[in-house]
């Protein structure tokens, strides 16, 4: 089926296929979603599906690791992959004649061998990243924020997993895991650019048709948001980190253009937090972002400080909280953060690299790819009056979820 400028295809194993055709640019990029995160994980493998990640570039029965990287250096390819709580993305960026060979090596990769020589090694690597972690106070608040927001559930896990858990995971484990979780039903193959929608067709036949479907059908349980004030007293840190967390849109809601832009007017560059926070001398840094997924959002408040400034940090967060909830949007910020997003999409749909990393977005998220110009419109709908309505519907102005990370004990909770 082909709808200009998408086509769509699913070959016989369950593999789907969204292609973009963009005729004015001279490259190609392609990429596998597999729709498997860290939220997929069992408490006992938290940490699995980013080790895995890594562990796709350490060979195959075809290509040594070595091989990986050279082949993709050979290609001049803008590679990389990443790992979340919903998905792990595997992607290329090449000249649109190399887009096959791209292909064909990306999904020689989604085969891994998972070479037991390389297991033990990369396993050194994660723990390493999980301590070069612990050194960021805005990771360790960020992890420790979910721990406490989502009790119980699989999102509550960092998506690096935990020393104790990534240190005791076999290579068994993964391999088991990988079998079941990077099957073709459960996985897209995306590619954007000048390309001939036929032959990445029969390119992908070729490559991933004999691979089998697993019929893994699990289900994701949705989190339950949960109030509540928790403090991680650390020597770790000279600095005090606070954060307010609320619920807030779905990734797969269509209104998550309108979260973004109110995330932006409160703490993005020129935003009320840097003038009235930042620039007031309560905090070197400070800010507020969406956080979303398939099913659930939050929207997290947050500042460091020098511990004494605690309190007087969270008041200025909450009153900036209060204030966007209770009086209208000037125009102008509105139209300062509209224009700055139509500027990123623009140049982003120019570019097939991030037009992959867009439509993975959508159709992980909401099924189907928006044109760019439709994502454009979606910021053209942005207004005060849309603002208002999404704080009637996700306010912010009342208690959260209030954590705090630092040598000092949590400010008291409003």
């Amino acid at each position: 089926m082909v709808t200009d400028p998408y086509t769509f295809h699913t070959l016989d194993n369950g593999l789907r296929i969204v292609i973009e055709v963009m005729p004015d640019v001279p490259s190609a990029a392609a990429g596998f979603l597999v729709r498997t995160g860290a939220r997929d994980e069992t408490a006992e493998l938290a940490g699995v599906s980013h080790f895995l990640e890594h562990m796709m570039f350490k060979g195959t029965a075809n290509r040594t690791w070595r091989q990986i990287n050279i082949e993709f250096d050979a290609l001049g390819s803008m590679y990389n992959a990443f790992t979340s709580h919903d998905r792990t993305f595997y992607f290329g960026w090449v000249r649109k004649g190399d887009v096959a060979k791209q292909m064909a090596l990306l999904a020689d990769m989604m085969r891994s061998a998972l070479p037991p020589s390389e297991f033990d090694v990369e396993k050194k690597v994660i723990l390493e990243e999980i301590a070069m972690s612990k050194d960021r106070i805005e990771s360790v608040a960020v992890d420790f924020l979910m721990e406490k927001v989502f009790p119980d559930h699989s999102l509550a896990w960092p998506i690096l997993g935990y020393e104790k858990t990534v240190g005791d995971l076999k290579r068994d484990h993964m391999w088991e895991y990988f079998q079941r979780r990077y099957a073709p039903d459960n996985m897209v193959l995306i590619v954007a650019g000048n390309v001939d929608p036929a032959r990445i067709i029969g390119v992908a036949r070729q490559q991933c048709g004999d691979w089998k479907p697993a019929g893994d059908a699990a289900s994701r349980g949705a989190p339950v948001f949960d109030g509540g004030d928790h403090g991680l007293v650390t020597d770790r840190f000279q600095q005090q980190m606070v954060a307010l967390a609320f619920p807030a849109a779905a990734g797969s809601s269509e209104i998550c253009e309108t979260a973004g832009a109110a995330a932006a007017i409160l703490g993005g560059e020129n935003s009320r937090f840097f003038w009235n926070i930042i620039q007031a001398g309560l905090s070197p840094r400070a800010g507020a972002f969406h956080h979303d997924w398939e099913d659930t959002g939050l929207m997290i408040l947050w500042g460091v400080c020098e511990p004494k400034n605690a309190e007087a940090l969270l008041d200025a967060i909450r009153k900036e909280a209060n204030r966007i909830c209770s009086e209208a949007v000037d125009e102008r910020e509105v139209a300062r953060v509209k224009n700055k997003r139509r500027t990123a999409l623009a140049v982003e749909g120019e570019a097939p690299y991030y037009r992959l990393t867009q439509i993975m977005d959508d159709v992980d998220y909401r099924g189907a790819p928006r044109t760019v110009e439709q994502r454009l419109a979606e910021v053209d709908a942005i207004s005060p009056k849309t603002l208002r309505d999404y704080f009637e519907r996700y306010s912010i102005n009342g208690e959260g979820h209030l954590i705090s990370v630092g040598p000092r004990d949590r400010p008291a909770a409003e």
